[in-house]
């Protein structure tokens, strides 16, 4: 948050960018916010990736594989983002859908929903087979709320 905000702030003050956090422009390499100034002067795609915090130039091939998380509609702004901390269950968070609450895509089960079902004592074969995801789906999504929990 602490290099979060102070992008966020010069993305909106500095060059006229509202909403920035969903904006295709932005990108991040894990630890700084990346801006891609290129699209406003008709250069590369990410041919002007920049740190926004310091103005550092970024090298695009690299953090060109984290990009593949978002999904972006026609009008340039994120639709869907998968969450990276999954290892076996695809997690999506969309607006349009369940309130933009974390959803499992095989199945379509909120994951709040698994996981409030787990902490009641359900079992996971139970859990898998009324909500429809695959088991071991289930038990990393469960996993992952336990260890963040914890």
């Amino acid at each position: 948050m602490q290099r979060i905000r102070p992008a966020v702030e010069v993305l909106s003050s500095g060059i006229g960018v509202e909403h920035a956090l969903a904006s295709r422009r932005l990108y991040t390499d894990g630890a700084e916010v990346l801006y891609d100034y290129a699209t406003e002067h008709d250069e590369e795609e990410l041919g002007g990736l920049t740190v926004v915090r310091t103005g550092q130039r970024e090298f695009a091939e690299i953090v060109r594989d984290y990009l593949k998380r978002i999904t972006y509609g026609d009008d340039g702004w994120a639709s869907q983002v998968r969450l990276p901390t999954y290892q076996h269950a695809d997690v999506v968070v969309d607006p349009r859908r369940a309130f933009g609450m974390p959803l499992v895509v095989h199945g379509g089960a909120r994951v709040e929903d698994l996981v409030d079902r787990f902490m009641a004592g359900d079992t996971l074969a139970d859990i898998a087979e009324d909500f429809g995801v695959p088991e071991p789906e289930v038990e990393d999504v469960v996993r992952v709320a336990t260890r963040a929990a914890a």
